[in-house]
C-alpha cells in the first residue's frame, strides 16, 4: 500500500447470530487476507480486571458503553496513516483483557465488524461502506446459544438469561435502529450468496479504483 493510497474502510454490523462473521470471512477469503487488516469491536471490550469475578457477571456486556469505541476508532486512524496497532485480547471466559495484544499492519481494507458499530457515530465517521447483516430472532438466538456454549464454555441457563435481560432488550434499543445507517442490508445473513457478490464486487471495485488514483499520484 502506497503512502497517497488511503484504505477503504468497511464496517459489518448486525444483530447476535446474524451472519455479520460468515458475511466478513467470505470478504476476507474471497477479497484476500493479505489486502484486509480485519478489527472485532469484541476486541476492544473494557477491561474489567479491577472488579470481582461475581461484579463481572452482573455487567451489561450489550450496552455500548461496555465497548472502547474511542480505542477503535484511534486504531481505524492509526491504520489509515500506515501505523501497526497493538489490537487487545478479550477473555470472554473471565471478562477481563489478556495481558498480550495482536499486532495488525495497515491493509488496503480496513474490515470492521461488530454487533455495535455503527451505534457510535465516532466509528460510524470512520467507514466508506457500512454493511448490516439481517436475520430472524429466533435463528440468531439458536446461533449465539450453540457458540456460547462451544466456543466461550457458557451453560445454557446462563445464555438464556443473559439473552433475555440485555441482549434482547439491547438489540432493539441499540442494534436493530442503525439499519438506517446502513448502505447495504442483507436479508438472511451469511445464506444470501447473491448479496455477498455483490458486495465482493464493490469492494474489489473500490480497491480498482482507490489503485488507479494511487498510480496517478505517483506518476
Amino acid at each position: 500500500m502506497s503512502a497517497e493510497q488511503r484504505p477503504i474502510v468497511i464496517g459489518v454490523a448486525g444483530g447476535t447470530g446474524s451472519g455479520k462473521t460468515t458475511v466478513s470471512q467470505a470478504i476476507l477469503s474471497r477479497v484476500g487476507p493479505s489486502r484486509i487488516a480485519f478489527l472485532q469491536h469484541d476486541s476492544y471490550y473494557r477491561d474489567f480486571a479491577e472488579l470481582s469475578f461475581e461484579e463481572r457477571l452482573r455487567v451489561n456486556f450489550d450496552h455500548p458503553n461496555s465497548l472502547d469505541s474511542n480505542l477503535l476508532a484511534q486504531h481505524i486512524e492509526a491504520l489509515c496513516n500506515g501505523t501497526t496497532i497493538e489490537v487487545p485480547i478479550y477473555d470472554f471466559t473471565h471478562y477481563s483483557r489478556r495481558p498480550e495484544v495482536m499486532h495488525v499492519q495497515p491493509r488496503p481494507v480496513i474490515l470492521v465488524e461488530g454487533i455495535l458499530i455503527f451505534a457510535e457515530a465516532v466509528l460510524r465517521q470512520c467507514m466508506d461502506v457500512k454493511i448490516y447483516v439481517d436475520a430472524d430472532a429466533d435463528l440468531r438466538f439458536i446461533r449465539r446459544l450453540k457458540r456460547d456454549i462451544a466456543e466461550r464454555g457458557r451453560s445454557i441457563e446462563s445464555v438464556i438469561e443473559q439473552y433475555t435481560n440485555t441482549v434482547r432488550p439491547m438489540h432493539l434499543e441499540f442494534v436493530e435502529p442503525t439499519k438506517r445507517y446502513a448502505d447495504i442490508i442483507i436479508p438472511r445473513g451469511g445464506l444470501n450468496a447473491i448479496a455477498i457478490d455483490m458486495v465482493i464486487a464493490r469492494v474489489e471495485y473500490l480497491l480498482a479504483e482507490s489503485e488507479k488514483v494511487s498510480m496517478k499520484a505517483e506518476e
